[in-house]
């Protein structure tokens, strides 16, 4: 469906803003994403895929200079990716109803916005890391990736609080390990909508959005690395999340409900 040029130009600069933003705390922006696409798409699978393939590509370069600077360890995020990968393809190849996706991911993202401001506001210059036992990495990895697959992002926003919250590691290594969850999700949860034939992409639109959040997450990653995200970025990409998580359980999800 072709765009006004004054539509592509503002969801451009949008885009860009939300990779920023989302980037400099180890996020991909796939949330947002799909709030900004319901304004300007009509088509519910093009917007899933979308966000989707913008989470891919902001989270690709993240990882690469996460992985550069030495905070990005395979050996270590092994366990929660080896569940996360079949679960989130199992979550996106589920037809949920409209209504019922934009209630969950509405519900998700007004949890973790308020967990991440918690977090955000008790940061410690000091963390004291604490050891949990395998299992618990691949129960997380598992859960979290159904419910990424679910709702159509790489669900980096849903594990990082948790993981900050058990004081898992350093804040720095669970930006690298979220952005690192994303990348494997994105791709799982692609998969799950080619299987599901529910793969659609309006290629003339979505080549410069890809651009647009190419540009913002190499910016975002390199505030994070460069200096771990101030509390004030942290703040405002969680009154972000929630600003959207609201939006779009309200507009998206209960407003589909009452009037379906």
């Amino acid at each position: 469906m072709p765009l006004a040029s004054g539509e592509l130009i503002l969801l451009f600069f949008s885009f860009f803003i939300v990779a920023v933003l989302y980037s400099a705390v180890g996020f991909g922006g796939g949330s947002s994403y799909l709030a900004i696409l319901t304004l300007v798409f009509t088509s519910f699978f093009a917007i899933r895929s979308t966000a989707l393939l913008c989470n891919l590509t902001v989270v690709l370069g993240s990882c690469f200079l996460f992985y550069k600077s030495g905070h990005l360890s395979i050996k270590k995020f092994l366990p929660f990716i080896v569940t996360s990968i079949p679960f989130a393809f199992l979550g996106a190849s589920f037809q949920l109803k409209e209504h019922v996706f934009f209630i969950i991911l509405g519900s998700s993202l007004i949890i973790s916005a308020l967990a991440l401001s918690y977090q955000t506001l008790n940061l410690k210059s000091q963390v004291s890391v604490k050891k949990y036992p395998n299992y618990v990495s691949y129960m997380l990895g598992g859960c979290i990736g159904l419910l990424s697959g679910l709702v159509g992002i790489g669900g980096g926003i849903f594990l990082a609080p948790v993981l900050n919250h058990m004081k898992w590691d350093k804040p720095i290594v669970i930006a690298a390990l979220a952005s690192f969850f994303i990348l494997v999700n994105s791709v799982s949860g692609i998969g799950g909508l080619f299987v599901s034939n529910s793969f659609e992409v309006f290629w003339a639109e979505v080549i410069w959005l890809l651009v647009a959040v190419i540009l913002g997450g190499q910016l975002g990653v390199r505030l994070s690395i460069g200096k771990l995200s101030s509390k004030r970025i942290k703040l405002l990409t969680a009154l972000l999340v929630l600003f959207v998580g609201i939006r779009v359980l309200l507009k998206n999800g209960l407003q589909l409900t009452i009037f379906s």
